[in-house]
């Protein structure tokens, strides 16, 4: 049966996105359209083929959006969630790309299917998380995804991604490289084993009073609140402080390095990476460099984590720009390390 498709639905549009990103920043699109069925896939295609620059926009939650962004902007809004499989070893469970994530999540938890909480809060949709492969609190996304779907923009085709094709790292992936625009996640596939284990080793959830008290008998409930618990604490509700997150990635430096790193400064915070080298703390290097509470003009670093740089009112993608400019600075020039921008900048 042919499926109807509203006219406007493929017909591209100017949009304000100020709305549409989680930092507040006032922005807007030369043209946009909402994707929410599959059928829209082909006039998507012809449309991306006529524009200059195309972007997949999410739940906005890891953008620093420009005043004016030049680009087709195909807002992803697709929902549905099902088990595909149930077996003795676990749950293959599918969601579409624009599912929330946080409600994903807890979805997952109260049909009895465990292994997300500790991602549990995290912004934006289940397409764009694997994308970033996203991670907190000692889990990663990529330890659960069985296989993405998605849409070729070039191609006008669908492709199915196993993990090992996704080319996971830490928060990276083949889509994360990938040319702008080229690839939209339809859909991502995960696999929740039946045997569940928590995963209690980062510090926050070690320290945590509750768990600690349920001892070997902790439950993914109880971790999944804890889990809120903490984000609450310590991150800024963008719905009342505008942010896009961690701003930094974690910089990850060779153990030579660290160890110079530890001798001038010995408490430094960082992890062993199992591919080896040693991921530092950005949040410990940003606020002992002094840059915790500091605001510059609109925006400034959130007094609570100084991994968030957050919207005072009014702010704009210049002021966030040359904020995170002078963090980069001040941070390379005490401690001989370079921080990434997890955001992704939309111009």
């Amino acid at each position: 049966m042919t499926q109807t498709v509203p006219l406007n639905s493929v017909v591209p549009c100017a949009q304000d996105l100020t709305a549409l990103n989680t930092f507040g920043l006032q922005a807007k699109a030369q043209a946009y359209v909402r994707f929410t069925d599959r059928a829209q896939l082909p006039a998507i295609t012809q449309l991306t083929g006529q524009c200059r620059q195309v972007f997949v926009l999410g739940g906005g939650s890891n953008v620093v959006m420009a005043p004016h962004v030049n680009a087709l902007v195909v807002h992803v809004a697709t929902k549905g969630i099902r088990l595909l499989e149930a077996s003795t070893e676990g749950y293959l469970v599918q969601a579409q790309a624009g599912e929330n994530w946080h409600d994903f999540v807890r979805y997952c938890l109260d049909q009895g299917w465990f292994g997300l909480e500790n991602l549990a809060l995290i912004p934006g949709t289940v397409g764009a998380a694997p994308v970033q492969n996203i991670g907190a609190y000692g889990v990663e996304l990529d330890q659960f995804v069985h296989q993405v779907q998605a849409w070729d923009m070039a191609r006008g085709e669908e492709v199915c991604f196993t993990r090992e094709e996704c080319r996971f790292s830490y928060r990276d992936s083949f889509f994360k490289q990938s040319a702008p625009g080229r690839w939209l996640i339809l859909s991502v596939q995960f696999f929740l084993p039946r045997e569940w284990q928590p995963t209690l080793g980062y510090p926050d959830l070690a320290r945590h009073e509750g768990l600690r008290a349920m001892g070997n008998a902790v439950t993914a409930p109880a971790l999944f609140e804890a889990v809120c618990e903490i984000r609450r604490k310590k991150l800024p509700d963008p719905a009342v402080l505008g942010n896009a997150g961690s701003f930094f990635k974690n910089p990850v430096v060779s153990a030579a390095q660290f160890e110079e790193i530890k001798r001038r400064h010995p408490n430094v915070i960082a992890y062993a990476m199992p591919a080896g080298g040693m991921k530092l703390a950005a949040g410990w290097l940003i606020d002992r460099a002094g840059w915790k509470g500091k605001r510059i003009r609109n925006v400034g670093v959130h007094g609570r984590q100084a991994l968030v740089l957050v919207n005072h009112g009014q702010a704009s993608a210049l002021e966030v720009r040359y904020l995170a400019d002078e963090i980069r600075k001040d941070i390379r020039l005490r401690y001989g390390v370079d921080l990434e921008q997890e955001p992704v900048n939309v111009v």
